[in-house]
């Protein structure tokens, strides 16, 4: 039940859907005062939403970022790479990269390192219309096809949320590595809730965060006042994961 309310909650919480919401309105309500007052609200809701410097600097203040990769010098049993950055097209029998694919470059990349000596991928299906398709069972092909030794997959192919990342994972690392190293690697945006989850859980691990959405600090103009489509993007991960938090919170996940 909690999974399918998120996912409701989190579609009526979108920005986007606020904007049309209130044009919508403007256009159906026969009150001239209200009609003209629901599309000036419209506009400044669209404009404050889009615009890159704000939601950059709401991002930037939620991120967790970390040192980079030169920083880690020990070497870990596991690195615990949380899903939600693919999904597997059906028709071309591939493999769909999304937006937050840094989590499994980094992960590979710790692991061609030597930093690492396994890999775990943890994500089940987050879809409610496609309960079967889940990413860890594709994503563990996809690794395997590019000559990741099976010998050094872990799959946790279970999980819906990041509360059952961190308690599936933990089941399976505490019985593997009772007393291992492990490095939990996600989006910055996403690891304040995240790494949160993992602590509840009795494994060891240090975060480390990839994927970061705001970049260095600008004062250009087109970036200052200019509307772009890619701040209502993350101005809609970024209130996914403030409401998240707040929910985790609430139910004592975190």
């Amino acid at each position: 039940m909690f999974f399918y309310l998120s996912k409701i909650l989190l579609f009526l919480l979108t920005p986007i859907i606020w904007i049309f919401g209130l044009f919508l309105w403007g256009i159906l309500t026969k009150k001239p005062i209200l009609k003209k007052r629901l599309f000036i609200i419209g506009i400044v809701v669209f404009y404050f939403f889009s615009n890159a410097f704000i939601s950059d600097e709401f991002i930037r203040m939620y991120e967790e970022r970390n040192e980079p990769f030169s920083t880690l010098t020990e070497k870990y049993d596991v690195a615990i790479v949380l899903g939600g950055f693919s999904s597997y097209d059906l028709l071309q029998e591939e493999v769909q990269f999304h937006s937050a694919t840094d989590r499994l470059m980094a992960g590979i990349k710790l692991y061609k390192q030597g930093k690492v000596k396994k890999l775990m991928i943890s994500s089940g299906s987050g879809q409610i219309l496609k309960p079967n398709e889940k990413e860890a069972i594709f994503i563990g092909d996809y690794l395997l096809k590019i000559g990741i030794p099976a010998r050094d997959l872990i799959l946790e192919s279970e999980s819906k949320n990041t509360r059952e990342n961190a308690i599936n994972s933990s089941k399976i690392l505490l019985e593997k590595y009772p007393n291992g190293k492990h490095i939990l690697i996600t989006s910055a945006l996403h690891m304040p809730r995240a790494k949160r989850c993992f602590k509840k859980t009795e494994i060891s691990f240090i975060p480390f965060s990839v994927d970061q959405q705001a970049p260095p600090r600008s004062l250009v103009i087109d970036h200052l006042l200019f509307p772009d489509v890619e701040s209502l993007r993350k101005w809609q991960a970024l209130i996914k994961e403030w409401v998240g938090f707040i929910a985790y919170k609430t139910m004592g996940y975190i």
